[in-house]
């Protein structure tokens, strides 16, 4: 199994029940594939580069997950058919990005840990 990290813009217009439905649908996709979930951030309402589909921001959200490649297929053909979906990027990382992405995930775990304790 590989590690990949898979990014995706959903479109503004949705509330906030809508977007983790539509979230969520991705998430179980993937578990049904038989991917493990490795980490789940939310970037939030953020401003596009250039305008997509007449829209100037969108819903972030990033999953780093570890599937077979042909798994990857199967969550593709499902962003193209959702119509909440502005853009997508799914990409394998290699060993030196899964080490940089499990860092950045300590680092950020131990910042809202101190923060917690103050």
């Amino acid at each position: 199994m590989n590690n990949y990290e898979t990014v995706f813009i959903l479109t503004p217009v949705l509330s906030d029940v809508q977007m983790k439905e539509a979230v969520e649908k991705f998430t179980n996709i993937l578990k049904e594939q038989g991917a493990e979930i490795v980490n789940e951030e939310n970037w939030g309402l953020r401003k596009l580069a250039y305008p997509i589909e007449k829209k100037s921001t969108g819903f972030y959200q990033l999953i780093e997950f570890k599937a077979k490649p042909a798994t990857i297929a199967t969550l593709e053909v499902n962003f193209r058919r959702d119509e909440r979906v502005i853009r997508f990027l799914t990409f394998r990382q290699d060993k030196y990005a899964a080490e940089y992405a499990a860092k950045r995930r300590n680092l950020k775990a131990a910042s809202k840990e101190t923060v917690k304790e103050n």
